[in-house]
């Protein structure tokens, strides 16, 4: 498994950066993910953290070296994420609890599945043009698709996310077969909420990874003024020709990696010698009662 990777975040004009972002990756499995910790509530960049911390314990569990169900692995560690946002609010006695979005792919077996939660995107562009992307769980959008007027609608208007006291609502899609020279972006709003589609998908387009992405997040940047959001953008190219090699991006050759080694750019990140890593009992706790509710869905329907 061959890919390019190139990953970027700005703070922009925020007191914070509460988005994170990392990848990791196996022999032939690739794991990448994007949360947006989300203002208006209490430490948006924990939130975020403990999502990405989550995911890559699970992948670093499942990915032996392959996950053997993708689906089902990206919706239990979305769940477990959401699981030790509260349980982490629980233990610190918090009247409001951390919140964040998400979107996370899975890249094996020349085939890309995707999770996402909230209004972080996920774009697949092929040969010049937009494959696909994630639609975001927001009023604003969800009026677009009914063919509503949307101009009275703030479009940071959530109606889910990660943390949340209502269970997280989310889409899995996939999954999609990779050509050689596919792109997939990973990108907070404070990207695509100043850059159209259009310029993203020509941008990615016409130029390497590592001058198409600094380009658009400084495009972001520029048009989101002095008080712009947080612009953080994980891409990848499938099967990069070797021209496309630089100091600033990423070739990553998985068959450098033997059986059995698990390698991420996802670490700690958050500035507080007092937060400590995922505690795998908690984990372990979260998978079983993710199982458990399976299960008595399974005999109800029965």
């Amino acid at each position: 498994m061959k890919f390019s990777v190139y990953q970027i975040s700005r703070q922009g004009g925020r007191e914070r950066n509460e988005d994170r972002m990392g990848y990791a990756y196996t022999r032939v499995s690739g794991l990448f993910v994007l949360a947006d910790g989300m203002g208006g509530h209490p430490e948006g960049a924990m939130a975020a953290q403990l999502a990405l911390q989550t995911f890559s314990a699970y992948f670093q569990k499942a990915a032996n070296p392959t996950v053997r169900e993708v689906p089902e692995f990206l919706s239990s560690a979305l769940m477990a994420a959401h699981h030790q946002i509260i349980r982490y609010a629980a233990e610190k006695g918090m009247l409001d609890t951390p919140r964040t979005t998400l979107v996370a792919a899975v890249m094996e077996r020349n085939h890309l599945h995707w999770v996402h939660c909230g209004d972080s995107r996920l774009y697949v562009v092929r040969n010049g043009q937009l494959l696909t992307r994630t639609r975001d769980h927001s009023y604003m959008e969800q009026q677009q698709h009914l063919g509503r007027a949307t101009d009275h609608i703030n479009r940071n208007i959530l109606f889910t996310c990660l943390g949340s006291p209502a269970k997280p609502v989310f889409d899995l899609s996939g999954p999609v077969h990779l050509l050689q020279g596919d792109r997939i972006l990973l990108c907070s709003d404070g990207l695509w909420g100043t850059v159209s589609d259009e310029e993203i998908t020509a941008e990615l387009s016409r130029r390497p990874l590592e001058q198409a992405v600094p380009e658009l997040v400084e495009m972001a940047l520029k048009r989101g003024g002095p008080r712009c959001d947080n612009v953080t953008v994980l891409a990848m190219e499938w099967e990069t020709v070797e021209e496309f090699k630089s100091t600033r991006a990423t070739t990553d050759d998985s068959d450098d990696v033997d059986d059995g080694v698990f390698a991420s750019t996802i670490q700690s990140g958050v500035a507080d010698p007092s937060i400590e890593d995922l505690d795998d009992a908690a984990i372990e706790k979260s998978i079983a009662e993710i199982n458990a509710a399976i299960r008595r869905t399974a005999e109800r329907n029965s």
